[in-house]
């Protein structure tokens, strides 16, 4: 009989899919849901965006193009990293691919040998394809921490102590998913002392999340002596203007982009040619509809991470970006006889209709960190208020 291989059984998944079919599912029974659990802007791609896309539809302009991207758009991706990088960066150094994931499994396909033991470094709780494309490309994955008590970052000296000689990729994530935790300039300035002692890692940054900052400031590890080379900067269309069916994502690094360009032709061929075109007028265009999108995130911010702190055996921490809040549950499960997060979060779903992430959905758990779940607020006011009034009710109706 035909066998499956080991590489797809043992490949991972993004858990907010499956809990998101879990919902769908609810929903369609008639159930009235609120959902957290996707991390989707929920607002329309800004106008001009979409009129550059049917403007290249009517043009013709929706053929291959260029495995690496149009150059109109490599440019124009040059451009906009030069100037909030603080770099310089040629358009040559670019590559264009359907939407930012890929480049995860590009990155480590062009870093690291199936079966030779390299490792790859990788933030835990953290997106879970930098795991899963860690095992099913053969590479050893080596997690490392971040701590509530360090507002959801590592400590440097940690990794120091995490690097080998068979270290050759080093994953960042700043802002993060899912804490909303964003590097400090220190710890990222720290962190590239460290690299400048083992020259044969590479970086690489994924900065989606990049222009979402609300306290603080954003720092590529990229912009610091001697990084740029090594880093491979990758970023998208997706969050920044509420474009992730357009499948857009980029990243530059001159050595590698070759081969990147390599990998989208054996697989992908190229990124649509209607959403580069648009993608050029999201980066080139009026940025009033992104930053308006941005204060909205940021005023619900604020209205979550203070209706969480109110809620019976919950605490949370104020995350400097992205849109992600990472309550600690550890009381609120003792409160209600749950074991442990996926506990609650089954429960807060099927007993009170809210929707939402379990820490076990992006990683092991961090040791002596307690339980933790994952709210995304790109919901509305409304939603949040009346999810977090939910939540309270269903805690304080099913205590111990």
């Amino acid at each position: 009989m035909a066998k499956v291989s080991q590489r797809a059984q043992s490949l991972g998944t993004e858990n907010a899919f499956i809990v998101l079919a879990e919902v769908n599912k609810l929903i369609r029974e008639g159930r009235d849901i609120i959902s957290f659990c996707i991390g989707q802007p929920d607002f329309h791609t800004p106008m001009n965006i979409q009129d550059a896309g049917v403007k290249a539809i009517r043009e013709g302009k929706h053929g291959y193009t260029p495995s690496a991207g149009i150059p109109e758009l490599r440019q124009a991706v040059a451009d906009d990293f030069s100037r909030t990088r603080g770099i310089q960066v040629e358009a040559d150094d670019v590559v264009v691919a359907a939407g930012a994931k890929p480049f995860i499994g590009y990155s480590i396909l062009s870093t690291t040998d199936y079966g030779a033991g390299d490792e790859v470094i990788y933030p835990v709780p953290g997106f879970p394809i930098y795991e899963s494309q860690i095992k099913a490309n053969g590479a050893v994955g080596v997690p490392i921490y971040l701590r509530e008590s360090r507002n959801f970052s590592f400590d440097p000296k940690e990794l120091a102590e995490k690097i080998t000689p068979k270290t050759k990729l080093l994953i960042l994530n700043s802002p993060q998913n899912p804490t909303g935790g964003i590097i400090p300039k220190n710890d990222m300035e720290a962190i590239a002392d460290i690299l400048r002692q083992h020259p044969q890692v590479w970086v690489f940054a994924d900065e989606i999340y990049g222009r979402l900052i609300y306290d603080g400031e954003f720092v590529s590890i990229a912009s610091l002596p001697g990084m740029q080379e090594r880093t491979i900067i990758s970023d998208g269309c997706s969050k920044t203007w509420a474009m992730t069916g357009w499948r857009l994502g980029f990243i530059a690094n001159k050595k590698l982009a070759p081969y990147f360009t390599t990998w989208i032709t054996n697989t992908e061929s190229c990124a649509s040619q209607i959403t580069q075109w648009a993608g050029i007028e999201a980066l080139n265009g009026p940025q009033d509809e992104a930053n308006r999108m941005r204060e909205i995130f940021h005023q619900r911010r604020e209205l979550i991470v203070g209706l969480l702190n109110e809620v019976p055996g919950v605490s949370c921490k104020s995350p400097g970006g992205a849109f992600y809040v990472w309550p600690n549950i550890t009381e609120a499960c003792t409160l209600i006889g749950a074991r442990d997060s996926e506990e609650f979060r089954r429960r807060l779903l099927n007993e009170a209709g809210v929707a939402v992430l379990a820490d076990i959905h992006f990683g092991p758990r961090v040791e002596g960190d307690g339980q933790h779940i994952r709210f995304s607020y790109a919901a509305s006011d409304e939603a949040i208020r009346a999810g977090l009034q939910r939540m309270t009710d269903f805690i304080n109706k099913h205590r111990v």
